[in-house]
Order: C-alpha cells, then structure tokens, then sequence
C-alpha cells in the first residue's frame, strides 16, 4: 500500500476543544456548526448516488454504515444497549496501550473506514460530523482518496500496489460539531479512507465535490441523462432554496417524498422562479422529462426550458411555458436535437418539481473534452 501527500489546502477547524455534556433539552441546541462554501456542491458520498463503507477495522459500539446516511443524526440519551449507549454514528471501542506501564495507545494508532463514493470525482471539501459524540469524539481525523477501477474488494484496496493520496492530514476536532475542510487535491478519486486518531467516534461524513464520470461508459451508453449527477451533470445555481436544494431535481430515481425534490417559498411578486445546470459536456438533446412527483398542492403550474451552447452563449428556448400537473412525469419530444452546455428550467410562478431528465447524447466535441479532463485528472 502506497500513499503519497499532494498539494492542497484545508480550513483552519473551527472546532477544536471539548463539548459540554448533554445537559437535557433539544440535543442540537449547542450544536456547532459553519457555512462552509464548498457544501454547494454534490455529495460523493450520497447513498442515492450508490455510495457505501464498505470496510472499517472496528465497529464495536456503532455501525459503519451510520456515516453515510442522509438525514442528521438522532439522539436518545435513555436508549442503551447489551454493548453500551446506543449511538447514530460510526463509533469504535477504546484504545488501550500494551502494558501495565504503558496503558496509552501510541501516536500511530487509530481506527479506519473505507468508503465507496457514489460518484467518482474531485473532491472540494469533506465535513467530518461528530453530532452528540461530546466525550467519545476522536482526538484528529485524516483521510485520503484513490482511484481504482471496477468494484474492488477492501482487501485489493488495502493491498501494497494501491497509492493513497491525503486529502486531509491528521487534524484535531471538535466534537458535538460539524467539522469542514476544504480539499484543493486536482484529482478523481473512486474511495476514500477515513481515519480517526487513536478512536472514538463520527457521525456523519460528506464528501462535497464534482462529478467526473467516465467517458467510455457514457460512450457505450451513446444516449443517457445529460444532465444527472450521476453523469457529471450539476446545478450552477437557484433563484430559491427555501425549502430544498435544487440538487434533488438531478438525482437518480424517482422521487420518493415530498422533500426530495425542489420547492420554493410562495411568491408575493410577478417573477418566477428557476434552476441552471451545467451538462456533462456539450450534448445533443432529443427528449425532456419534467416530473412533479410528491409535489401535489405545491407542483409548478407550468414550466420552460432553455439551452446555450458555452458559457457566455445565448439562451434560446427549447420547450416552450407548458403546462404541468401536480404529481405526474411530463415527457416531451423535441422536434429537432438541441446543443448546449448548460440548460435551465424557469417554473412558473413557484411550486417546485421532482426531477429533471434530459435525454440525448454528448457531440464529438464533447466527448473529446470529457476524456481529455478524465485522462488529466488521472481517472
């Protein structure tokens, strides 16, 4: 196993010291936590994308999978189990020295997690969440990324011909505290390591960053979702984010709940309201997908949908102001491909919708663009 330190960058943590016990009450009421810039970009690590821990070391108080789990973590302080109290995280027994005389754990020691993102790609920041672990947090956390192909096994990533790179080196946190960090590491990383100096436990890890997808397998697909996370399409930004992040609208499947889409707060004005993606690359559109699912009192009335071709191209509209209905998939045929690099959707006046599909197929252009940042970027 190899592992090698790039450049890059990470925030001061904000975050170091002890937290106060739990005094009763609202167990976030002295939560602390930052807006960190980066989190404006898509979890790696969303479990919708396919992302998993795939192997921790130990995972004798909580289990690993706990890290990666969408919502915040819970906590009852009366809920104790045959192993002790019951925590919402990742958590590992206590470190202990070899000898009477020597009853610490070494500098070297601490315990690990191996993580499968969902998406591979460039990782701009990771916050290390240690919601209610105020006694029981790690001393510092470090995690490194690397790049394999296929579905490795842990015992192919942990083996002597795999190079990590750190992402973060060893750092102190803080604990009942949502630890962020920015990464400037210009590379695509498939897993992650998660290490946590000597013990103790996490509550939730994300992964914030770009999607770089492989451009042989958009290939072999020939038509896709131009605009799905999952294909390294993204959200350039939102008129409104009231409600939810305009990130849902690109995530795989249907949605499933209200809350898993994108809705506004209610207009008081003329205006409307919209969301700019960014495509994969330069693509050639054929069909539209607008789905209102869940979103039934609160669907948009109706919707639009524009393209331009680079980033200062003019916005010419390919699905003219339509009407949708509540809770219904709308599917559209274009009567000619559009090419673009990036589209937007404007609804009309607010409401919100469940998901955005954008069918179609990347131009030679495109393409070539997408392998050589693949090819640069070392995936």
């Amino acid at each position: 196993m190899i592992t090698v330190t790039a450049q890059h960058r990470s925030e001061t943590a904000r975050f170091t010291g002890d937290a106060q016990p739990y005094g009763g009450g609202d167990p976030y009421a002295d939560y602390r936590t930052a807006d960190y810039s980066f989190t404006r970009f898509a979890d790696l690590a969303d479990r919708r994308l396919g992302a998993g821990v795939i192997a921790a070391n130990d995972e004798f108080f909580a289990q690993r999978e706990n890290l990666l789990v969408p919502e915040r973590a819970e906590f009852d302080p009366e809920h104790f189990g045959h192993k002790g109290k019951v925590m919402d995280g990742w958590e590992t027994r206590r470190r202990r020295g070899t000898s009477a005389e020597h009853p610490w754990p070494t500098a070297e020691d601490h315990d690990w997690a191996l993580v499968r993102l969902g998406a591979p790609g460039v990782v701009r920041g990771i916050v290390v969440d240690t919601a209610h672990f105020r006694g029981n947090y790690p001393q510092a956390v470090s995690v490194e990324g690397t790049s394999v192909p296929g579905s490795p096994s842990p015992e192919e990533l942990l083996g002597d011909d795999v190079t990590w790179t750190t992402l973060l080196p060893r750092t102190p946190i803080g604990g009942h505290a949502a630890n962020g960090f920015e990464v400037t590491v210009e590379r695509r990383f498939t897993h992650l390591r998660v290490h946590q100096h000597p013990d103790g436990g996490i509550a939730r890890l994300r992964v914030h960053g770009d999607v770089v997808p492989d451009p042989a397998w958009l290939e072999v697909l020939g038509t896709f979702d131009v605009v799905a996370l999952e294909n390294g399409g993204s959200v350039e930004d939102a008129s409104d984010l009231f409600y939810s992040p305009a990130t849902n609208t690109i995530q795989p499947g249907r949605s499933r709940t209200m809350d898993d889409g994108w809705e506004t707060r209610r207009r008081r004005d003329r205006g409307n309201d919209w969301i700019r993606y960014r495509l994969a690359e330069q693509s050639r559109i054929r069909a539209i997908e607008i789905d209102t699912a869940y979103l039934k009192g609160n669907a948009a009335g109706w919707a639009a949908v524009s393209v331009r071709d680079g980033q200062d191209g003019e916005w010419r509209e390919i699905l003219p102001r339509t009407r949708l209905q509540p809770d219904t998939n709308h599917r559209f045929v274009l009567p000619e491909p559009a090419v673009g690099t990036h589209a937007r959707v404007d609804i009309f006046p607010d409401g919100g919708i469940s998901r955005l599909r954008l069918h179609g197929s990347l131009t030679g252009e495109g393409a070539a663009r997408l392998a050589g940042r693949h090819q640069e970027l070392g995936g």
